[in-house]
């Protein structure tokens, strides 16, 4: 999805949809809806806006759809407190996990013998869901160097 679609979906999912959240934003419904419109090119969501609704709906869709479109993946870091050994075996496990996942789906796609977009997709997904899990590592043992 591209960023302008994905702010589509952002502002109309929000719990009230533009309605709710255009007065968060200081704006009305309406010029939120147009400024959402992927259809519209008299009304453009402007990038503080984009940040503004990011923070606001803490919903971070904008901002994977514009870092995929340009190439890039994102990490959250995690929240260093705590930070332990017993937290880096979980992680350890949850990595084992997600790596399966990307295996499993790698072969769901060669099964019949062709590759489709949604399939490609779908990996695509596992993988970045993997090394989100392996960058939480890095940044937890980032976190417990003295």
């Amino acid at each position: 999805m591209n960023v302008t679609d994905t702010a589509h979906a952002v502002a109309h999912e929000y719990k009230g949809g533009c309605e709710s959240l255009a007065p968060r934003m200081g704006l009305s419904g309406n010029i939120l809806r147009n400024k959402v419109d992927p259809r519209k090119d008299s009304h453009k969501l402007s990038l503080d806006e984009a940040v503004r609704m990011t923070d606001l709906t803490d919903d971070d869709r904008i901002l994977e759809a514009w870092a995929r479109q340009r190439g890039y993946t994102l990490t959250k870091l995690p929240d260093i407190e705590g930070c332990n050994d017993a937290a880096i075996v979980e992680l350890m496990a949850e990595a084992w996990s997600t790596h399966g996942l990307v295996g499993k789906e790698i072969v769901k796609t060669l099964e019949d013998g062709r590759v489709e977009h949604s399939e490609v997709e779908r990996v695509e997904k596992c993988i970045f869901t993997h090394a989100q899990v392996l960058f939480n590592i890095t940044a937890r043992l980032r976190g417990m160097a003295e």
